[in-house]
């Protein structure tokens, strides 16, 4: 068949790249405004006219803004970063990581990288462009108003970098305990031809279509009564799960499992049995055959399903908020609190702020992995 037959016409083409531009602007609209309102003061953030939103001229007049040469050593510095992301930091990591420790060189370096990239970006050269722009005349006037003074206060006075840090307990046990039993199980379900594994398959479906509340309000009584359940165990050491991390993480994994096996499965699936085979042929036993030959090969499936298990965890709500105390509270229900409670527009700001900081470590962890979440999704939607 000739390209021309299946060529779209130039009216087709037009309209399907204008309603993709349309929703690429309604979807990244609401993340750009917030964004700019948390670098603006009070003020300004909440101004009645749009264009004293994105300028600050009242943030500007209080001495806090930026410069021609600011805006522009700034986007050439996040360009090249954003770049060197995509290229270099993958070259490198490849290089220096062995290749059965391919999963822990990239979490490790995704972590260097956003440290690195902190210290430069808000450190290193707030300080060079200060000294620059003190001896550049006009343009290093400032023409556009911000401050950072909102995160200062959200991450220093506010300790949100604790809600942060119960965000990376509860994120990274959910996804280490549901990879770690998602891939055992898919894999041995993926080889399994009885219909008892079909069932479960069925009966993990189920459970995954739940309500979330439904798992919670049967959780909820053993989490709150677990002191006087384990009491004969432990005697007066024994432990309160409510309020703690490890509740969460339990809870969570029951609700990700079914989700994580039916994905890993089908992975799993798309692999060749022949390879098995082979290497049992070569002396492996089972595990061995799935360790050394198999999960090579399903690095780019486990890093997908990786990625839905931290969305999970990392951006729930309604567990988190029903089974955790105020001290050991995440990010997502930390930041409804800054919503829901009587505030001044400062403290509606300082909250706007919160809510842009926890967006980085997504968009970092998307960037890192970009090409094993592409791959990951090539190969679980097609059949090998």
């Amino acid at each position: 068949m000739s390209s021309k037959a299946t060529a779209q016409p130039l009216s087709l083409k037009i309209a399907s790249g204008a309603f993709l531009a349309f929703w690429c602007v309604l979807a990244a609209f609401p993340i750009f405004w917030i964004a700019v309102m948390s670098v603006k003061s009070p003020r300004d953030a909440f101004a009645a006219s749009a264009w004293d939103v994105i300028t600050g001229p009242v943030t500007q007049a209080a001495g806090n803004g930026l410069s021609v040469l600011d805006i522009v050593i700034g986007l050439a510095f996040l360009v090249y970063a954003v770049r060197w992301a995509f290229t270099g930091l993958p070259k490198l990591i490849a290089h220096l990581s062995p290749p059965a420790w391919i999963v822990l060189g990239w979490l490790v370096g995704a972590a260097v990288y956003a440290v690195v990239f902190v210290l430069l970006f808000f450190g290193l050269l707030p300080i060079i462009l200060g000294a620059v722009n003190a001896i550049a005349g006009p343009l290093g006037t400032p023409i556009l108003g911000l401050t950072t003074e909102h995160y200062v206060a959200v991450w220093g006075e506010n300790a949100f970098y604790e809600n942060f840090i119960n965000s990376m307990i509860v994120t990274a046990g959910v996804v280490t305990v549901s990879l770690t039993v998602g891939t055992l199980a898919g894999y041995g379900l993926a080889r399994s031809g009885s219909n008892l594994a079909f069932w479960l398959l069925i009966l993990a479906l189920i459970f995954r279509a739940l309500p979330h509340s439904v798992l919670v309000a049967g959780y909820l009584p053993w989490f709150i009564n677990s002191a006087e359940i384990l009491r004969p165990i432990f005697g007066e050491l024994s432990p309160t799960l409510y309020g703690q991390p490890w509740a969460v993480i339990a809870v969570l994994v029951a609700i990700n499992q079914p989700f994580t096996i039916w994905m890993l499965r089908s992975f799993f699936q798309n692999i060749p049995s022949e390879l098995d085979e082979a290497a049992r042929v070569d002396g492996c036993s089972h595990f061995q055959a799935f360790r050394r030959v198999i999960m090579p090969v399903m690095w780019p499936g486990v890093i997908t399903t990786g990625l839905f298990s931290f969305l999970l965890g990392y951006n729930d709500f309604l567990v988190t908020s029903l089974l955790l105390d105020a001290q050991n509270q995440t990010m997502v229900p930390a930041i409804a609190g800054y919503f829901n409670r009587e505030t001044t527009t400062t403290d509606q700001v300082e909250a706007v702020a919160a809510a842009v900081s926890i967006t980085a470590p997504l968009f970092l962890l998307v960037m890192v992995f970009q090409r094993q979440i592409v791959s990951g999704l090539t190969a679980g939607a097609v059949k090998g």
